[in-house]
């Protein structure tokens, strides 16, 4: 395997990408020295961060194994999920958004994309692109990932109730949008995220290691947000976006692991708000010793 040389990305931080030492045929990308993507090239099922495997199992529970669907990443990184989706529900049609084209072109070189996926990438911030998308892709994703880093940090502007009501429209009856988010002590933007995705989706979970939801180590929390279903209307409020698969997703791993829904999360975000794009903030930097920079 030929490692590319690193690459410097229009925001002045350094992608690079590496071999990992310990499996056989896989690479990390790294930016400006942060982990931001593994990939298992021989094996693009199998995924290493846990909360990639968190999300992993969320898409293969939400729908009929091994169906095809319609997905948009925002967020590239090496296009772990992507490749995930294309190995698991082979025939797929996935679209991604990222900003930065040195950082698609370095991925490329390392880990091309399966010829026979139907993969398209977009180029530019998942902000304004959500706003050109075509009128076709309206009502007609099964899944949205927002998986947005600059650096370390989720920028603020993807995080706004303003951002998520552009996402809303996209959604097919029943479908799902997943936020991988980064926090520690009181984990305030993790709770601002998910009262956010409330006020626009109405069903939302959190699901992480017990210490990071209880706010002792920083760490990263996956929130699912479904869309009401096609009868929605005729359906009893209690029923509608009740995402009836969710008890089997802590079954899968990774150990040990939490999720808040219902009247538990209502009591985890007691005292945080919906954030638009007026007072919204970017996600915490990590503490140095988080990725052994201290």
């Amino acid at each position: 395997m030929r490692v590319p040389d690193p690459v410097t990305l229009s925001s002045g931080l350094v992608a690079e990408i590496e071999e990992d030492r310990w499996v056989p045929g896989a690479i990390q990308l790294l930016v400006d020295g942060t982990p931001q993507s593994h990939v298992n090239l021989r094996d693009p099922s199998e995924v290493f961060f846990e909360y990639v495997r968190r999300i992993a199992h969320a898409i293969d529970l939400f729908r009929t194994p091994g169906q095809p669907i319609s997905a948009l990443h925002l967020g590239g990184g090496a296009f772990t999920l992507p490749r995930y989706v294309e190995a698991t529900r082979p025939g797929s049609r996935q679209q991604i958004v990222e900003l930065e084209s040195g950082l698609v072109e370095l991925v490329r070189e390392a880990a091309p994309l399966p010829q026979r996926a139907s993969i398209r990438v977009r180029h530019g911030d998942a902000r304004e692109v959500l706003g050109k998308l075509p009128q076709g892709m309206h009502g007609a994703l099964d899944l949205v990932i927002v998986d947005i880093f600059a650096g370390s940090r989720t920028p603020a502007h993807v995080s706004s109730t303003e951002f998520y009501e552009l996402i809303a429209p996209l959604l097919a009856p029943e479908g799902l949008v997943v936020v991988n988010t980064t926090d520690g002590a009181g984990q305030a933007f993790t709770r601002s995220q998910v009262a956010t995705l409330a006020s626009v989706f109405g069903t939302v979970a959190a699901v992480g290691e017990p210490q990071v939801l209880k706010g002792r180590r920083f760490g990263n929390v996956v929130l699912l947000a479904a869309a009401p279903a096609a009868d929605s209307a005729s359906r009893s409020p209690e029923s509608i976006g009740e995402l009836e698969w969710l008890p089997r997703l802590l079954a899968g791993g990774p150990h040990p692991a939490r999720m808040l829904v219902g009247r538990e999360l209502e009591e985890w975000l007691k005292g945080a708000r919906a954030v638009t794009d007026s007072d919204a903030v970017p996600s915490p930097e990590p503490p140095a010793e988080v990725f052994g920079r201290g």
